[in-house]
């Protein structure tokens, strides 16, 4: 077991150090290819009135003027060792490790915005994906345990409506019967530290929480209900009920830990992603988590915050699919050969 997961961590290890590669090769060597220069990048982040020897006086500042291959290892050292940017001070500023750069637009640090914000979208992700997984595989189950009943027939059709709506709609909707007009729950960009209010922390997210595991649930009843169906013909669960198992014990121990195996597979994805990010659900309701960061990085072109972005969420799903890979081997052993 501990060589599985050593050479799971040795995989991860190089999957990260190729994404950060790759990125950063997106956002700054894909543009010299297509022929811009260094001053034409910088053009970017300077005012409207500025001449060209501001222009490359902040294209050095911002280091376009170094070669790729440079910009990025002192990318890397910065990660690893901490570096100094020049920010047009009097003295260059010190970014300790692990540093993901300054912002190009209001040149502040992009990895404590990120830890700030972060929370928040731990809080979304982890409250949404406990809801989805139990209630859809639940559903699934009894889809599948109640083959062609009324139940069956509801529940597919509500799957099918939740993996059509988009969370903008669905978010939306409830916003306005439960917040604005039922007064149930609170208004768009409602949040309270989990620490500072635990109870309110919950119940500004219910709403949130609730409109994000609609979308995702609906697929985990799906997938648990197809698997169910093809598992409970197998010889092995006809065997078991041969033996005299209750069915209880046939359908929790033996079909449903089978039928686990692809639902993790996705549920380690799902999850990885949204901790990068629910850009949808946190801009529908107004959540201030790295979903809106992204937004806000994307609209004003600011490469560090999008690079950083981009990075902390492959590292989330790199994380996440590592954990899957563990959980294979616990539910099935066979994976560990």
């Amino acid at each position: 077991m501990t060589a599985f997961i050593a050479r799971r961590a040795v995989a991860a290890v190089v999957i990260l150090a190729l994404v950060s590669f790759i990125t950063f090769a997106i956002f700054f060597l894909v543009p010299r290819l297509a022929g811009a220069s260094a001053d034409d990048l910088a053009s970017r982040y300077v005012g409207k009135t500025a001449g060209a020897e501001q222009v490359h006086e902040r294209a050095v500042q911002l280091g376009f003027t170094d070669p790729v291959y440079v910009q990025y290892g002192d990318f890397v050292k910065g990660i690893f060792a901490g570096r100094d940017y020049d920010l047009g001070g009097p003295a260059p500023e010190h970014c300790p490790a692990p540093c993901l750069g300054f912002s190009f637009i209001d040149q502040n640090p992009v990895l404590p915005d990120l830890l700030d914000r972060l929370p928040v979208t731990l809080s979304l992700a982890a409250g949404a994906a406990l809801i989805w997984l139990i209630s859809g595989v639940g559903v699934g189950v009894l889809s599948a345990l109640r083959r062609g009943t009324v139940f069956d027939r509801a529940a597919m059709a509500v799957a099918l409506a939740g993996v059509s709506l988009p969370v903008f709609f669905t978010g939306l909707l409830a916003l306005s019967v439960f917040s604005y007009t039922l007064n149930i729950f609170p208004p768009g960009s409602s949040y309270t530290p989990l620490l500072e209010n635990p109870i309110q922390w919950a119940y500004d997210l219910i709403l949130p929480w609730v409109t994000l595991a609609f979308l995702y649930a609906a697929g985990y009843a799906r997938l648990t209900r197809a698997g169910m169906l093809e598992t409970m013909n197998e010889d092995y669960i006809r065997t078991a009920r041969a033996k005299g198992l209750p069915e209880r014990t046939v359908v929790l121990k033996h079909a449903l830990r089978s039928t686990l195996t692809p639902v993790l597979t996705i549920f380690g994805l799902d999850l990885g992603l949204l901790v990068g990010g629910a850009i949808l659900t946190e801009s529908t309701f107004s959540l201030p988590g790295l979903g809106s960061y992204t937004v806000q990085a994307i609209s004003h072109n600011d490469l560090p915050k999008v690079l950083g972005v981009t990075l902390l969420a492959a590292t989330f799903v790199v994380i996440a699919n590592l954990v899957v890979d563990i959980l294979y081997a616990v539910i099935d052993p066979r994976v560990r050969l």
